[in-house]
């Protein structure tokens, strides 16, 4: 996939009005968890991303391995975005589902394998609910509303 077919089925997926607002999104997310997994593990799963996509998980990452939780995950997204905090949930939920059929499967176990998905650990879970509820694809069909819930 190319970076222009990227950046459009995100835009039309999160129904942003600019590029702008979707190349902001998907840097934030893709940077933020960029840092949050190893380095090597970013690596892995940026090979696949188109490369300009990709560099947001390595290049842009100034320290990997950071610890933190879903939460902060979501407080330094909005930061980046300027949108409100279940925006940038939301965002990053439809960004992540995007990303599953872009990198291979191994790829994108091993990416949750580093996020503890528990609801009394970091509660990482909350990033896949769509992706554990068949896609956004499969919402879409199924309920033409969404839920920005954090």
């Amino acid at each position: 996939m190319k970076f222009d077919e990227f950046i459009g089925e995100i835009q039309h997926r999160l129904e942003l009005p600019d590029t702008g607002r979707t190349l902001r999104a998907v840097r934030a997310t893709l940077m933020t968890l960029g840092e949050r997994i190893p380095a090597g593990n970013a690596e892995d799963f940026a090979a696949s991303l188109p490369i300009e996509i990709g560099w947001y998980m390595t290049g842009a990452v100034h320290e990997h391995g950071q610890r933190f939780d879903w939460r902060e995950f979501v407080e330094r997204v909005s930061e980046i975005t300027n949108e409100d905090g279940a925006d940038a949930a939301y965002q990053a939920r439809v960004i992540v589902d995007f990303v599953r059929g872009a990198v291979p499967e191994s790829d994108f176990r091993q990416l949750r394998d580093q996020l503890p998905e528990s609801p009394d650990d970091e509660n990482w879970g909350k990033l896949f609910e769509l992706t554990d509820s068949g896609g956004w694809e499969a919402r879409a069909e199924s309920d033409p509303g969404t839920d920005r819930s954090q």
